[in-house]
This record gives C-alpha cells, sequence and structure tokens, in this order.
C-alpha cells in the first residue's frame, strides 16, 4: 500500500514500506519511493526483485508505468537496484546514478540491456528538471557508500536520505514518523556507527541539510522524520556521533587465531 507524502493535487510523493513479507526471504526492511507529476514519476531506490510487483501495481494507479522517467539509485547495494533489470524491461526509464556506480550496474542485467539507459552523476551531484521542477540530487558520499547521492524534492521540501537516518526497526512499524526521538535512538546507533564513515563527513553532510531546511528526512530504512524539530533532532546527534573509522584500532585488524563460522 502506497503512503502519500505530499499531494497539493498536481505533485505527489508516495513511501512503499514492507511490500515484501519478512517470511519471502527479505532480511533487511527497506522503504521505496515515487514522486509523480506531469503524468510521469521518478522511482527512487527502487529495491530488489521481490518488491517489483506490488511496486508495478501501485504506480498503475498514478500512470502507465511505461512512462516512468527515471530511476534514481543512490547507490549500487542489491537491495536498492537488484530489480533494475526489470524496470528497464518494463519502461522506457534511465537510471540516475554515481559515475564511480555506474560501471557497475551492467553487471545486474543482460549483455546490452543497459546501453543508452545509464545517466552517470558526477561527484558534484546534479539538477534534474521535470516540467517546472527542478529536483537536487545532493552529495552524500560515504554515507555511507563511496559514491552516494540523495534526492531533495524542492516542493514537497521532502530529503530522501538514503541511509542517513535509516533505523532497524520491527516489521510494520516503519510507516509512521518518529514521535519520540530518544526512544528511537536505539534502532539507528548501531546502524550509523557502522555505515557512515566518519564524523567528519557527517559533519559536512549536516552543514548542507541545514541549509536545504528540509520539512521531512525520509530513509530508506526505517521510520522517516517529519517537521524541522525533529530533523533537527537527528541533525545534532549525528553532527557529534563518532562512527566508521572513527571507531578503529588495532585491536580490530589482527589475524584470526580460531574458527569462529560453521564450516
Amino acid at each position: 500500500m502506497a503512503i502519500e507524502l505530499f499531494n497539493n493535487g498536481k505533485h505527489i510523493c508516495l513511501m512503499f514500506s514492507d511490500l515484501v513479507d519478512e517470511g519471502e526471504g527479505a532480511s533487511v526492511q527497506s522503504n521505496q519511493f515515487l514522486i509523480v507529476q506531469d503524468g510521469t514519476g521518478i522511482l527512487l531506490d527502487p529495491g530488489g526483485v521481490l518488491t517489483y510487483n506490488e511496486l508495478y501495481m501501485e504506480m498503475s494507479k498514478y500512470f502507465p508505468p511505461k512512462q516512468l522517467l527515471y530511476v534514481f539509485a543512490s547507490h549500487a547495494d542489491p537491495d536498492i537496484i537488484a530489480s533494475l533489470p526489470r524496470w528497464l524491461a518494463g519502461s522506457d526509464t534511465k537510471l540516475l546514478i554515481s559515475s564511480i556506480w555506474s560501471r557497475f550496474v551492467p553487471h545486474f542485467c543482460a549483455q546490452g540491456k543497459t546501453e543508452g539507459r545509464i545517466i552517470a552523476i558526477p561527484d558534484e551531484g546534479s539538477l534534474v528538471p521535470l516540467g517546472e521542477t527542478e529536483f537536487q540530487i545532493l552529495p552524500a558520499h560515504f554515507l555511507h557508500a563511496e559514491g552516494n547521492f540523495q534526492f531533495f524534492d524542492p516542493v514537497s521540501r521532502i530529503l530522501f536520505s538514503g541511509d542517513m537516518g535509516a533505523s532497524m526497526l520491527p516489521e510494520g512499524l516503519a510507516m509512521d514518523p518518529v514521535q519520540d526521538f530518544d526512544k528511537h535512538l536505539p534502532y539507528m546507533r548501531g546502524f550509523h556507527s557502522r555505515y557512515m564513515v566518519s564524523n567528519k563527513v557527517c559533519r559536512y553532510w549536516v552543514e548542507m541539510v541545514r541549509k536545504l531546511d528540509p520539512e521531512w528526512m525520509v530513509p530508506q530504512h526505517g521510520a522517516p522524520f517529519k517537521g524541522r524539530a525533529m530533523i533537527a533532532r537527528f541533525l545534532d546527534w549525528i553532527d557529534t556521533l563518532p562512527c566508521g573509522v572513527d571507531l578503529m584500532t588495532q585491536e580490530m585488524y589482527q589475524a584470526p587465531r580460531s574458527i569462529t563460522v560453521t564450516l
């Protein structure tokens, strides 16, 4: 089921959550997003193969999927674009992705299927025009991927923040915005400590986002943040969080001395 984040009658932003039951083999909950405008749309981080059928049917309620203009991928993990071959086959869409990952994307598809269908985004990001709207592809490198982008919609003022702000919530809880930041922290802390590369990069990102002043921040995993006050709580937290290489020590880089996996 689609959740409307924004709808002014001409411009719609939709969130899809828990399209795949955990019993079907999905180990990590993920969200997918669709922006609808001018009889077409932009699909953000469409997910793995198991999400495709549900997403396709939901999209059909708003415009013919064949008319999908772009698929945006924040990075190239399987939970982001493993379904890409089916979107390329089922529509005339083009993929927006970091120039770093554009060379790897063809490994997801049959030979020749991506030719002329990939738009490689340079490190500095890009504006993406659609009708009267200019969307912003924002640099978010090393948060967590080497070539990483986020997507800002200036009409709805939604920041689609990829893995930044992600939370590992129990099934069914990702649809509702965060209400209590302190209670939500345990679902975020471990993820950000491991997947964000360093506090230095987090601080650069925070400075950029404060200037954008979004009204929503919607991650690819877990619950969204609604309202400037709640987003500010997150920005204040991540601005000072030691993470990634900040936490590494020599003790973590030792040759193993015992068998710790089942062989």
